[in-house]
């Protein structure tokens, strides 16, 4: 298949006019001296942090559920997304996991997180962190699990963190009250990501920097949620001209009720209600969003004006390489998993070989 004259969008290699000649790979890519070009092409985009859509949460998903959501999130560009779970009990993700079908694997927000920010999760079912990795693994197989989200000050967060490290899971650390130290302290043992940030983190003070500042004063890789709601268009500004294009992951954070109309959802097992497309508790608590992907990836070029081999970083690239995936490239040889759009950002197709 060919591609003629269209914009390639690579995050190393830049933005440039081209043909790509591909099959189930990139076979080969010839450059242009044209300056005109049909549309754009950039790297298929990763959700790493989904709760749902269309109706769909992962928390109450059926095997058929879960394939819908794999062909809702195509159209929105998404080659590859981390179902989310919110706070539940471990029989719960037992539940979930037996659900996921192959290829799929898990980010699991909570239950190791803070009281104190707690968010929208259910305060009932917060626990501490079992010290390894195998006591969880009685209730989900270690190669279902993806990404879990921990607050760095709970009780035996570094046992925990290094056996799910020697795992290959990621450690993200998240709805947290640490104070700066202990965000250092986290920082310097190697875990060096942050949850949808700066939502349910402790607050940056001068005389204390905690858990936000932190994410700003050390070199962190960061999710952010770029909707306008859960962080002001200029805070989304501030974090990319002050940690840039290469340390911040693309996030929806989205709920069931994304792409559905205004009304009463749930999340988890806590009643949300949507007005506006604004997501709340009954206490007036964000919980989640109705965020597409396709809309987060406009609103992070508006809010900061960035080139589009940035927005390729933040959509696909940076969580590749977070996750150590050998993909979020258009280049000779990797595989055809791209997505086509107007000039206007708009979504025409998306390829996922």
């Amino acid at each position: 298949m060919l591609l003629e004259d269209v914009l390639i969008v690579d995050p190393v290699d830049g933005e440039y006019v081209g043909t790509i000649e591909f099959d189930k790979k990139v076979e080969k890519i010839v450059r242009s001296n044209k300056t005109h070009y049909n549309s754009i092409i950039m790297p298929a985009f990763v959700d790493p942090h989904i709760h749902g859509i269309m109706g769909i949460d992962t928390i109450a998903s059926s095997s058929n559920d879960f394939q819908k959501f794999k062909e809702y999130e195509a159209l929105e560009g998404v080659f590859l997304f981390f179902p989310t779970t919110v706070t539940c009990t471990l029989e719960k993700l037992n539940d979930i996991s037996n659900n996921l079908p192959d290829g799929l694997k898990l980010h699991i927000e909570g239950p190791f997180i803070s009281e104190e920010r707690k968010g929208a999760h259910n305060e009932k079912y917060i626990i501490n962190p079992p010290k390894n990795i195998s006591e969880l693994e009685k209730y989900i197989p270690i190669e279902k699990i993806g990404i879990i989200t921990i607050a760095p000050e709970k009780e035996n967060f570094l046992y925990f963190a290094d056996s799910c490290n020697e795992k290959g899971i990621r450690i993200s650390l998240g709805h947290s009250n640490a104070n700066f130290e202990t965000a250092k302290m986290a920082y310097e043992k190697g875990y060096k990501r942050i949850t949808h940030f700066p939502n349910a983190l402790s607050p940056m003070h001068h005389r204390d920097l905690n858990m936000v500042g932190a994410g700003f004063y050390f070199d962190f890789i960061v999710e952010i949620i770029a909707d306008g709601i859960h962080s002001a268009p200029e805070f989304v500004d501030l974090v990319y001209k002050i940690k840039g294009a290469d340390k911040i992951i693309l996030v929806t954070d989205s709920i069931s009720a994304t792409g559905l109309k205004d009304g009463d959802y749930l999340l988890g097992d806590l009643p949300v209600k949507v007005v506006d497309g604004i997501a709340r508790l009954s206490n007036g608590t964000i919980a989640g969003s109705t965020l597409r992907f396709s809309q987060a990836l406009k609103n992070f070029q508006k809010f900061t004006k960035c080139t589009l081999q940035e927005l390729a970083k933040v959509t696909s690239y940076n969580a590749c390489k977070d996750l150590g995936l050998d993909c979020g490239r258009i280049a000779e040889g990797k595989d055809a998993k791209f997505v086509q759009l107007d000039n206007e950002l708009n979504i025409l197709k998306t390829w996922n070989y």
